[in-house]
């Protein structure tokens, strides 16, 4: 059994070599043969040049260098597309997720689960971050056509099977929470202890990204919001007959009153932030079918060290050979 370890990085120059080393280590602990795919996203900082060094060093590595900064999912995609293993692991470069659980996944795919999930519980997180969390799973849950578990991110082992499944999903607006758990198949789950943070390494994920993130999620996967914009209108035709039934009623029984001022300009206002909202939903709707509709690829490569005959997406078949992909 032949494992692919697919390794997206971004500006992660100061911790690759140890983290390859890490790597390295475990794997040759596993006795297995395998490769390891990085996948440089753009780096500015000198990553591609230290992965090229790498693979003049170790015959293992295989690297992909897009010609700009795509994002993790691209890069994810690009990996899982150029990975020849039966199973895959996917995994960040900057040692938050650790290289000996390696060992355990291999475990547990060796009993038949297709995909292998590494948890990361929240020790250390601050409280306010872990009640967001837990309140945004809590509501894409409610509302997505797929259950996201809490706290489970991108590091996992697939098989192949599992994997190919993946890339038959080609939409370019790619959620790959969503899409592993689309996808289905048999999945074992297990938690490791949260990793910090270095001190001297500031996380990438601002609070802008969390949020765009986290309506990419909601988004990705249903369309409630624009269901909601339906029953928030009849709702409020609703109100609106009530109220106009209880000003005619007032009218007969007290003769007509000058207008509220403050009642009107609330309800206004109200509406017409009511209506930018749904707008603003449906906006976003639209966006994504935009791009959709242009059928860009999802990235674009600068540079690697793979033949180029691989580029095809080359698969082992279940008898031991090599099939192609798409």
């Amino acid at each position: 059994m032949r494992l692919s370890l697919v390794v997206p990085c971004y500006n992660e120059v100061e911790v690759i070599s140890r983290f390859h080393q890490a790597l390295s280590h475990e794997l040759e602990e596993t006795g297995r043969p395998y490769e390891i795919v990085y996948v440089d996203d753009g780096s500015s900082d000198g990553t591609l040049e230290a992965l090229v060094e790498l693979a003049a060093t170790d015959e293992s590595v295989r690297y992909l260098s897009f010609s700009r900064n795509f994002g993790k999912e691209a890069a994810m995609l690009a990996g899982l597309r150029y990975a020849t293993g039966d199973a895959v692991v996917i995994m960040d470069a900057d040692l938050q997720h650790p290289p000996e659980l390696i060992g355990r996944m291999l475990e547990e795919y060796g009993r038949g689960f297709d995909q292998v999930i590494a948890r990361r519980n929240r020790t250390g997180d601050p409280a306010t971050r872990t009640l967001a969390a837990r309140a945004y799973y809590w509501l894409i849950n409610k509302w997505a056509d797929v259950e996201m578990m809490d706290g489970v991110g991108d590091f996992r082992l697939l098989s192949r099977r599992a994997v190919d499944g993946l890339l038959e999903l080609n939409e370019y607006n790619r959620f790959s929470k969503g899409l592993f758990a689309w996808i289905g198949f048999e999945s074992l789950l297990f938690e490791y202890d949260n990793v910090k943070q270095p001190a001297d390494r500031k996380s990438r994920w601002t609070f802008r990204r969390l949020l765009e993130y986290g309506l990419d999620g909601l988004l990705s996967f249903n369309n409630k919001p624009l269901r909601m914009a339906i029953y928030v209108g009849l709702l409020l035709t609703a109100v609106a007959a009530g109220y106009a039934i209880w000003v005619i009623v007032a009218a007969i029984l007290h003769g007509v009153e000058m207008p509220g001022y403050v009642t009107l300009i609330a309800a206004i206002t109200g509406l017409g932030g009511l209506q930018m909202v749904m707008l603003g939903v449906i906006g976003e709707y639209i966006g994504r079918i935009y791009y959709e509709t242009k059928k860009r690829p999802h990235y674009l490569l600068k540079q690697t060290n793979m033949d180029p005959a691989d580029r095809i997406e080359k698969r082992p078949a279940p008898g031991g050979g090599t099939t192609r992909g798409r």
